[in-house]
């Protein structure tokens, strides 16, 4: 893998950002699908200080990591583009992504305007800062939440439960589970409800002065390291394509389209910043070797989490172009700098997407096939219109038409199918990220990425939930 240092300013930052504290959470072991919950004013907190300290190294112009050119006055949409995960945890994660917005661009009274008649107008709240977040509904764009509704995600989880690795440490674990049912509330203790046994603790530890007092001092600690293993096994996989990494290879596609962006001197846009679950973190630092050369990394990151991926250009050139990756997990004081894709110091962008991109799940079609579904919406409109292409091809022609038609009837039913979905917005046509193909023919076609809020999840009744 080729490595590159340079210490030059970075030309672009792509940030991941987990949610911060919620209250309780539930989600099915088997297909991971969730109740509701709400984020807590801790929670804000949390992000407005990350958003605050990730405005002070990139937002600065005194900072060592200042992104070169970008506003550091007022927001400037046209610098940046902002989106949160709609899914699993319901607004937690978008209310996350407001509160760190908040940091990054505080309230000034520059934001201001003077009227015709010479009045100066300051925006609410001593010039509070709008900035226009893009929600991301995984019923329609399944790039930050690839593993719901994904039948062989769900099969993997299975296979995973029914493995000898399981069952050994279950049998290893069986003595600590056994002592922990006066602190679950009823829950079951089950190995495989090891996560959602981990959250009911730690929210409980947070909030619930009793509880704390009553919870003997290594309990939690035990319990989020047996739900790090679980969680850890379940996103991540021994193969790159393996449909453990699904978070992974779902979202990648997003990160190397920010790349491009940043590296196109004709586009203004330079940060990028997504806020997730917890599970496209597991499979990202399990994909990018990030986890092997640091196993503290290997489970689940905090609240208010960050990775933040600064691009680098050596001599301005964007072949050459670089990629540091900077981890801070919750509560850290500062990033850390890690090694990854099995090398030291910062990787090239063209090598990162040499070792990736053969595994990714690119858009909504690829993903349909991958997690072989056809009910969500998206899928449902694909293979509708694979059904009707197919019985066109079946309806009787007579001898003389099908000698003029031939081998081109393939290509007027495919164009009718895919018109069809054009007509209705349900697809795009989507350039290939650095000039390269997916080696699936010469165009590559992408279901538009439509968004809005989805609270239709039927997950089990919980008073815990938690992505």
């Amino acid at each position: 893998m080729s490595s590159s240092t340079d210490n030059n300013l970075p030309v672009g930052v792509v940030i991941l950002i987990r949610h911060g504290d919620r209250m309780g959470f539930y989600q099915d072991p088997g297909t991971y699908t969730a109740t509701e919950t709400e984020i807590t004013p801790l929670g804000n907190q949390q992000e407005f200080q990350l958003g605050t300290y990730l405005r002070s190294l990139y937002i600065n112009e005194s900072s060592p990591l200042y992104i070169q050119g970008l506003s550091t006055a007022l927001f400037d949409q046209s610098q940046i583009l902002v989106q949160a995960d709609l899914g699993g945890e319901g607004g937690v994660i978008y209310d996350s992504c407001v509160s760190l917005t908040q940091g990054l661009w505080p309230a000034t009274t520059n934001n201001n305007i003077t009227l015709a008649n010479g009045t100066t107008i300051t925006a609410p709240l001593d010039g509070y800062q709008y900035v226009p977040i893009e929600g991301v509904d995984p019923d329609d764009d399944m790039s930050l939440e690839g593993f719901q509704n994904c039948s062989t995600f769900n099969a993997h989880t299975t296979a995973f439960y029914n493995s000898s690795q399981f069952q050994e440490m279950k049998s290893q674990s069986a003595a600590f589970l056994n002592l922990l049912p006066p602190y679950l509330g009823g829950r079951p203790t089950s190995l495989t409800n090891m996560w959602n046994i981990f959250d009911y603790m730690n929210v409980n530890y947070i909030h619930n002065a009793t509880f704390a007092a009553a919870l003997p001092p290594t309990f939690l600690a035990q319990a989020r390291g047996l739900a790090n293993w679980h969680e850890y096994n379940v996103f991540s996989d021994a193969s790159l394509s393996g449909i453990g990494n699904i978070a992974g290879r779902a979202i990648i596609p997003t990160i190397f389209d920010a790349f491009e962006t940043i590296l196109d001197t004709k586009n203004p846009t330079k940060l990028f910043v997504t806020a997730i679950s917890y599970k496209p973190f597991l499979s990202l630092f399990n994909m990018t070797g990030v986890a092997a050369a640091n196993p503290q990394l290997a489970g689940i990151v905090d609240y208010a989490s960050v990775v933040a991926l600064e691009l680098r250009q050596p001599n301005g050139d964007p072949a050459e172009a670089t990629v540091r990756f900077n981890f801070k997990n919750g509560s850290d004081p500062q990033f850390t700098t890690y090694n990854w894709m099995g090398t030291t110091g910062d990787v090239k962008v063209t090598s990162l997407y040499d070792a990736l991109w053969g595994s990714v799940v690119n858009g909504t079609a690829d993903w349909c096939s991958v997690c072989q579904n056809t009910q969500v919406s998206s899928c449902a409109a694909l293979n509708l219109a694979a059904q009707q292409a197919r019985a066109a091809a079946l309806s009787p022609i007579g001898p003389v038409g099908a000698g003029f038609l031939g081998a081109g009837m393939t290509i007027i039913l495919f164009g009718v199918a895919l018109g069809s979905l054009l007509f209705f917005g349900l697809l795009k046509f989507k350039r290939p990220l650095f000039g390269r193909r997916k080696n699936r023919g010469d165009d590559q076609v992408e279901l538009s990425k439509a968004h809005g809020y989805d609270d239709s999840v039927n997950a089990p009744s919980s008073a815990s939930r938690g992505h």
